[in-house]
Parts: C-alpha cells; structure tokens; sequence
C-alpha cells in the first residue's frame, strides 16, 4: 500500500478537522489521548445465544446483545426461519414475517386453550376502549365483516348448486 502523503484539498471539507481550535467541542472538550485509542479497542464479551436467534442473512453474525425471550418455534417459527433465508430488502423476507405473527396469534390462542385458559379476545384487542371512544368505527368493521362475510357464504352456497 502506498503510504506517501496526498493532496485531498480539492475534495470539499477535507481536513476540517485537522485544527483543533475549528472543532465544535473546543474548548469544553478536554483531550485525554483516548480518542486516538478508539481503533484498538477490546471488543468486550458477547451475549451467549442459549437459544435459536434468528439475524439477517445480510449479517454474518448475531448482534452483541439481542432478545431471546421467546425463541421462534411452531408454525410461526417455520415462517420466520424461511423468512430469514431472504434479504431484508425484499417482500421475501417481511410479507413471510408478517404471516408468522398472526400465525403466532393463532397458536397463542390454541396454547391458551390447551392450558384450560379461555382468553378474552374481546378484551385483548381493546374493543372495550374501542367501542367507548370510537364506536362509529366498530359499528362500520362489524358491518362490513358482516357483508363479506354473507357474500362469501352466498358464493360458496352457489357453487354447491
């Protein structure tokens, strides 16, 4: 590598940090030298993952510290671990990811009910502060459930004919 000092001067702002008195922290800031040590740092330990992290194939590997409070698992999990084989800049990776929470919902209920737990959705979803403030707008999703609802049923209903 070529080591000889260049001229950078044509490139605009170059070396506007080369006067110290022309730095926005002076003369509050008190140099200590350890700004200069900054690029031989000691990385410190990383979280162990004592479970499966799912990270951006993009990243090549887990971030220094990350959740692990409930590791991917079932169906929903299925979705995610596919999910996570696609870039993060495509529909490949989020539209998956967005299908495995409402799965996870899904399975959420169905572990509530296997544990003899009944969940009250009703409540959960805040339908309750719904229908107080907004009630107009819980009046026109039932209606409209209500509709496509009736017109699937109706178009089911005729094919059977």
């Amino acid at each position: 590598m070529d080591t000889t000092e260049k001229d950078f001067s044509h490139i605009n702002g170059w070396g506007i940090d080369a006067d110290p008195e022309n730095e926005p922290t002076y003369p509050i800031k008190k140099y200590t030298g350890d700004d200069h040590k900054r690029i031989n740092w000691e990385r410190p330990p990383l979280q162990p993952a004592t479970v499966e992290v799912l990270h951006s194939n993009e990243r090549p590997n887990l971030s220094a510290v990350f959740g692990t409070a409930s590791p991917p698992k079932g169906l929903s999990g299925a979705i995610r671990r596919y999910a996570f084989k696609y870039s993060e800049s495509s529909y490949g990776h989020w539209l998956p990811l967005l299908l495995a929470d409402r799965v996870n919902v899904v399975e959420g209920i169905v572990d509530d009910l296997k544990q003899g737990h009944v969940p009250n959705i009703f409540a959960e979803k805040g339908w309750a502060a719904e229908w107080k403030y907004n009630r107009k707008a819980v009046l026109q999703k039932a209606a409209t459930a209500a509709i496509v609802t009736f017109v699937v049923l109706v178009s089911l209903n005729k094919k059977k004919k």
